[in-house]
């Protein structure tokens, strides 16, 4: 479409649809057609692809038929180019009964109160709401459930969701009933507030407005315009700068290709268009409303699937797929709606056919999909996928990108970060970034080579990291496509200001314990499918108690005691830490999706401990009791300190295994790769020896002494020799340690220290896990 001067003189216009209303200004061309990406799209066969065009010449709107095969009609004559004004009726490929768009005068705007959800003032787009009705004259409850006075289809609301309370004076406050996913009011998190004209409320996917003397609810259905406006991240205090200046539209049911070498910036743009790491400066508009002021709300419409793969894979399909749904819809959905909308998503993605199968044992390919799968569980409107086809062999790469193009013609808007340019053809919109996180081209990729001048990709790859002092923006800036796809393709205006909203993290679902039963359960469905880990964990205990027994003998006496209980402090700490080493970084991935979408991070730990904790505690107890049952303990007078012998020294154990359990687990919250786990259990193991007190004298020997404190295996060790009276059975300096005494107040500070320990470690695990999280998360 050629460029053409704006008359300030020509009228704003409102051209209405069938679909919703469109306000349209004479500073822009409106293409009209059957093409998903067309202004207004006419989903009927009669109309071309590309059908007419709604421009504005010399001051008058006019309509002008771009050669379609049914013709165009306006107030029922078939035309070539015609103008129009208000209360013109224009059809399309019939002049009876083809769709019809008819014209009338833009309402002037009202600064205090949008007219509609999508705030027409700010955007210029109007959405016909999907119900209207009456302001309630009392109040009306909100929810899933059929009995609710208004019923909101959508899983992920809650059965009995919120109230909007009416009251005698004509104001209305939302009150939040216990809701899983929370009720928002204008992006904002609320329990109960007061609802004046024009204020958005937010449940699930739909949004209520009050408008005049009207309720309207506004559904979103997925097909909604990303708008990103002057997008700037920088690094060392803004001395690295990681995108510079990044502004661009994308429009509904739009498949968007991201592009760029090596340090181009484009993960670090993917975080910032799903509110992960937010922008320093600039602005992502999600249909209208600035994606970081109303994050809270908004980031249930996102679906983001990371390179890693977030999955179980020791879990079948169907059955990640139904965890999954568990943690991210209500606790009062039924079992029977979430297998449903399980069955739903892998009918629709093609999975049924390995609904059954281990994760593990697909393809590269199908893998990708339940990962997608798992994100449209919830519908989300916005899908963005991070380098989806990383691996995958060319005909799995085509076969992904079809997939994603599938995903855009139903209505989600998709963006893509990829290295592989095989099938950039399926998309509708090329992003290249350049270094320094530029944007190099925008536009159809069709045109990308030939705008950079070259004849292959690898060839342009090469001159960005060639030419890395040229200005690859600024060109673009320059040429006629920035003009055409970002500037006159933007139809929302600037929004000033030198920083971005700081989002505000979405409310913690409720019934917290419902979450953790259910991480509960599909923890331990992953560790029963893993046969490795369950072989091992049966295997150890006994290994290692028989190696204490035949340490032991039938009695602890001078030559067995110290020995024997130094392996059950070994076997105790090998046990726990290495039941815990790799759970966490292996889950890296999955943990932080799961966070984004409102994971508790106290109910996550809490369901590990949990877990290997009932592990870990009973390996201690067959260890101790594979060494120990039978032996003569030689206590003092037959008894230990408060318990009978055996009994204290299988809970010193079982403390000192479950405390190794959690020093595991903070090792796997520190590393961030899988492979430093296992030299780690090696030197944690080592440290226990060493500093137990079976081999070094500690007690007195400053630096040594207060550097064990921090060692569970001393305090372990030190019950158990008082328990069995150490220092009587192996006279020496080692044994007279003040921790090995037979005492009450000994043997309970030694139980006591491991509790501390296990409790500190906890702590310090949360704050590490905090660190992988979501910047908006860390609160």
């Amino acid at each position: 479409m050629a460029d053409r001067p704006v008359l300030p003189t020509a009228p704003d216009l409102v051209l209405e649809t069938e679909t919703g209303s469109t306000v349209m200004f004479p500073s822009h061309d409106y293409l009209i057609g059957r093409d998903p990406l067309s202004d207004i799209v006419f989903d009927d066969v009669r109309v071309s692809w590309h059908h007419a065009v709604l421009r504005c010449d010399d001051g008058h709107w006019t309509v002008v038929d771009r050669d379609s095969t049914n013709g165009t009609y306006a107030d029922g004559h078939k035309i070539r180019q015609r103008q129009v004004r208000p209360g013109s009726v224009i059809r399309f490929g019939n002049p009876a009964d083809g769709p019809r768009a008819v014209l009338s005068d833009a309402p002037e705007p009202a600064p205090d109160r949008p007219a509609a959800v999508s705030q027409p003032e700010l955007t210029g787009t109007f959405r016909r709401p999907t119900s209207v009705r009456p302001l309630p004259a009392r109040t009306i409850r909100i929810g899933r459930a059929p009995d609710n006075d208004l019923v909101v289809d959508d899983l992920v609301v809650s059965r009995s969701h919120a109230e909007l309370r009416a009251h005698a004076d004509g104001s209305f406050e939302i009150a939040d009933l216990g809701s899983h996913n929370g009720t928002y009011l204008n992006g904002r998190p609320v329990t109960l507030s007061a609802v004046g004209p024009g204020d958005i409320i937010g449940i699930g996917h739909s949004a209520f407005c009050l408008v005049g003397d009207e309720l309207q609810e506004y559904v979103d259905t997925g097909e909604i315009c990303l708008d990103v406006q002057e997008l700037t991240v920088t690094a060392d205090g803004g001395r690295t700068v990681l995108l510079d200046n990044v502004s661009f539209p994308v429009r509904e049911k739009c498949l968007l290709a991201v592009v760029g070498p090596s340090g181009s910036g484009k993960s670090t743009l993917l975080n910032a268009l799903t509110g992960q790491r937010p922008a320093d400066r600039g602005t992502v508009l999600y249909d209208g409303r600035d994606l970081y002021r109303d994050y809270a709300e908004l980031r249930q419409r996102i679906g983001l699937v990371p390179q890693d793969d977030i999955l179980h894979p020791q879990l079948a399909v169907r059955a990640a797929l139904g965890y999954a749904a568990e943690l991210r819809f209500p606790e009062d959905t039924a079992p029977a709606e979430r297998r449903a909308r399980t069955a739903e998503v892998l009918r629709e993605l093609g999975l049924e056919q390995c609904a059954e199968r281990p994760v593990h044992t697909l393809s590269g390919g199908q893998r990708k999909r339940v990962s997608v799968a798992l994100e449209l569980l919830t519908k989300p409107s916005l899908l963005f996928l991070d380098e989806p086809t990383s691996g995958l062999d060319p005909g799995m790469d085509r076969s992904v990108m079809h997939m994603l193009r599938g995903l855009a013609d139903d209505g989600h808007t998709v963006v893509v970060v990829t290295h592989s340019v095989l099938s950039l053809d399926v998309c509708d919109r090329l992003l290249v970034l350049a270094p320094g996180g530029k944007i190099a081209y925008y536009g159809p990729p069709g045109g990308t080579l030939a705008f950079f001048g070259f004849a292959h990709w690898p060839e342009a790859f090469e001159a960005f990291d060639r030419d890395r002092d040229r200005d690859w923006g600024k060109e673009y800036r320059a040429s006629p496509f920035h003009r055409r796809y970002v500037t006159d393709a933007t139809t929302q205006p600037h929004h000033p200001g030198p920083a971005p909203v700081p989002p505000v993290p979405p409310p913690r679902p409720r019934r917290w314990g419902a979450q953790v039963a259910t991480l509960v359960r599909r923890y331990t469905a992953v560790l029963s499918a893993d046969r490795t880990f369950l072989i091992v964990m049966i295997a150890l205990p006994f290994v290692m108690g028989a190696m204490a027994r035949a340490l032991a003998g039938g009695r602890l006496t001078r030559d067995t005691a110290m020995n024997a209980l130094l392996i059950l402090c070994v076997g105790a700490v090998l046990t726990g830490a290495a039941n815990a080493v790799r759970e966490l970084v292996k889950e890296r991935a999955v943990y932080r999706r799961e966070r984004a979408v409102g994971l508790p991070r106290s109910g996550y730990l809490v369901s590990k401990v949990v877990v290997l904790g009932t592990v870990t505690v009973a390996q201690a107890v067959v260890l101790t009791l594979v060494a120990l049952l039978g032996v003569d303990l030689n206590a003092p007078d037959g008894r230990g300190v408060l318990l009978p012998p055996l009994a204290e020294i299988t809970l010193a154990v079982a403390l000192l295994a479950f405390t190794a359990m959690m020093l595991g687990l903070l090792v796997s919250a520190l590393v961030r790769k899988e492979e430093l786990t296992m030299p780690l259990l090696v030197l944690l193991a080592i440290v226990q020896v060493v500093f137990c007190g079976a081999l070094l004298t500690l007690d007195g020997v400053p630096g040594l002494e207060q550097l064990s404190w921090l060692v569970p295996s001393r305090w372990a060790l030190g019950a158990m020799a008082g328990t069995v009276g150490l220092s009587r059975i192996v006279p020496g300096n080692l044994s007279a340690d003040p921790l090995f005494r037979h005492a009450t107040d000994v043997w309970l500070l030694d139980i006591t220290m491991l509790l501390v320990l296990s409790a500190l470690y906890g702590l310090v695990v949360a704050r590490l896990l905090r660190r992988q999280e979501p910047a908006v998360m860390r609160k």
